[in-house]
């Protein structure tokens, strides 16, 4: 579908959207009016319960059953409000689609990509099915994926993460919409990942004149991609304007706000008490190599890490960065116990954990806390916050039940910055915010040593984060606990860390303060990793995406 020159690919007027819920009408989107033109990207941002994700559904008419809506979205001169069931079918693929934010989810397992792409061409005109495969190859061709002949045939599963988005994105073009929403496109990726993504997506709005509605919480995103950027908080449109006018003067308080939490890299070394150089270190790596089995003995092993040595002081921040499959995670499992190591060393509080036995590490287990990326799926949802925060308490001994440690839990739930009374709450209750400081707290009930945190923050709108990692902070000094930080983030870790460890293809590439690392990197692969970033300055972004251009040639 095309627009004429005056045309908006997307007129919004006057919209407002109410759920009818148990406890009442909850009133998500007020009045709020927007436009899209051709060719141009358009980025909705704030908080989660803002609105903005609402406000992007309903240009393909994708609220649930429960919403009211009154106003106008037009799309290429279409009202979507109030269209059919079989008018909305239309629209969506030919005038409008959308790049979901996990392509996981929105990708079936059982069906070849190829067979998805076709049946979606298939779904809206007459084509054989030997014209749709032959498009569902140039689709994938158009996108990057390589090998495309080859690769139609493959399943999701067999595809990285990088990869699935790209193959969404071509499910979003394959019949050449006006107009594309990229809900959160790039939350899950690698910086490098999502350069590549990015460039993507703008290749569309320049080779193929495609409107584009992002959302985002990303505002390094924002300032590599958008040309305009509506700020909306509550539900209400706040602050409308080109992208350079947002970063270099906002007018709305909430829109300095949110630009004031996002994290920057200043790339220079925390000055802070750490424990004495004498003091015996709490993790200690040398030549550490973890492998994964192949499946049923068919397969030779998967080597993950690399000989890799490091150590970790008392009191210590080491910041583990590197894009998916690097290894970081594998070796903070490995320290906690939960996954075998092959090969040379690894101590963890004084115990070889090379051909541990699980009785001999069990005690230590009591002095290492472990914060989970997604806390949701990491408390029991049929537990309060307090019974799951004294589960750790419960199982080392240290309570009989749930209310012997109550007094502990809600001495721990203040500490995180938790009203008491939020422990008589149940998990699915809280915010993504709060039920990440809930995995602090019960990652700090055993008043560990140690902490391991695997991407505690990646999910996070840009002001939680900026909270939960102040608190982060607060605690770290408080109780001087040492920690692995682990994270694709590399603002967040520079944040953090007293020293950083560069991860590349299970290898340990570079390692040192934030000064050497990300201020001086000697390694191509962390130059890459830097330029990759996206940094929330327009100018500064559009000379670091030309850098990136050259290391990546």
């Amino acid at each position: 579908m095309t627009t004429t020159p005056n045309e908006n690919a997307v007129e919004i007027r006057d919209l407002n959207v109410t759920f009818a819920t148990d406890g009442g009408d909850v009133h998500a989107v007020r009045g709020v009016s927007l436009d899209v033109r051709p060719g141009e990207v358009l980025a909705i941002v704030g908080e989660s319960g803002s609105g903005k994700t609402v406000t992007a559904r309903t240009i393909l008419g994708l609220l649930a059953s429960t919403a009211v809506t009154s106003g106008a979205v037009v799309v290429s001169g279409t009202d979507v409000v109030g269209l059919d069931a079989a008018s909305l079918r239309r629209l969506r693929g030919e005038k409008a689609a959308m790049i979901f934010q996990e392509p996981s989810m929105a990708l079936n397992p059982v069906f070849s990509v190829g067979w998805q792409l076709a049946e979606g061409l298939r779904a809206h005109g007459r084509i054989s099915k030997a014209e749709a495969k032959a498009k569902a190859v140039d689709m994938l061709r158009r996108v990057g994926i390589p090998d495309p002949e080859r690769r139609v045939n493959d399943y999701p599963h067999q595809f990285s993460g990088g990869q699935k988005q790209r193959i969404v994105i071509a499910m979003a073009l394959a019949l050449e919409p006006t107009v594309i929403i990229a809900d959160e496109p790039t939350t899950a990726l690698d910086v490098t990942v999502q350069a590549e993504i990015l460039e993507l997506l703008r290749r569309l709005r320049d080779e193929e004149g495609t409107a584009i509605v992002l959302i985002t919480h990303n505002m390094g995103v924002v300032a590599d991609l958008a040309d305009r950027v509506a700020v909306m908080l509550q539900g209400e449109l706040v602050e409308t304007a080109p992208v350079a006018d947002i970063f270099a003067s906002p007018q709305h308080e909430y829109t300095r706000s949110l630009l004031a939490a996002v994290p920057r890299l200043e790339a220079a070394d925390r000055h802070r008490p750490v424990a004495a150089p004498t003091a015996a270190p709490l993790v200690v790596a040398e030549d550490l190599i973890i492998e994964y089995p192949g499946r049923f003995g068919r397969r030779s092993t998967f080597r993950a890490v690399h000989e890799v040595s490091f150590t970790i002081a008392p009191g210590e921040v080491l910041g583990l960065v590197g894009e998916s499959g690097s290894g970081k995670s594998t070796i903070g499992r490995a320290i906690a116990g939960l996954t075998p190591v092959a090969g040379g060393s690894l101590q963890v509080l004084g115990t070889e954990m090379r051909g541990v036995k699980e009785r001999d590490f069990r005690p230590k287990r009591r002095d290492i806390g472990f914060v989970f990326q997604d806390p949701a799926t990491s408390f029991n949802p049929l537990l309060t916050i307090a019974d799951n925060v004294a589960e750790p308490l419960i199982v080392h001994g240290q309570a009989r039940h749930a209310g012997d440690a109550r007094e502990k839990v809600d001495s721990l739930l203040e500490a995180v910055q938790l009203p008491a009374g939020f422990g008589d709450r149940y998990p699915h209750e809280l915010s993504g915010g709060q039920r990440q400081r809930a995995s602090l707290a019960r990652a700090l009930a055993l008043d560990p040593k140690l902490l391991i945190a695997d991407e505690p923050t990646s999910a996070l709108d840009v002001s939680v984060q900026a909270r939960v990692l102040e608190l982060f902070v607060e605690l770290q000094e408080r109780f001087g606990f040492a920690t692995l930080f682990i994270s694709h983030d590399l603002a967040v870790v520079d944040m953090l860390a007293d020293r950083i460890g560069v991860l590349h293809r299970g290898r340990l590439v570079e390692e040192g303060t934030g000064a050497e690392v990300l201020g001086a990197p000697q390694d191509p692969y962390t130059q890459r990793l830097l330029a990759s970033l996206p940094v929330p300055d327009p100018v500064e972004q559009a000379r670091r995406r030309e850098e990136w251009g050259r290391l990546s040639a």
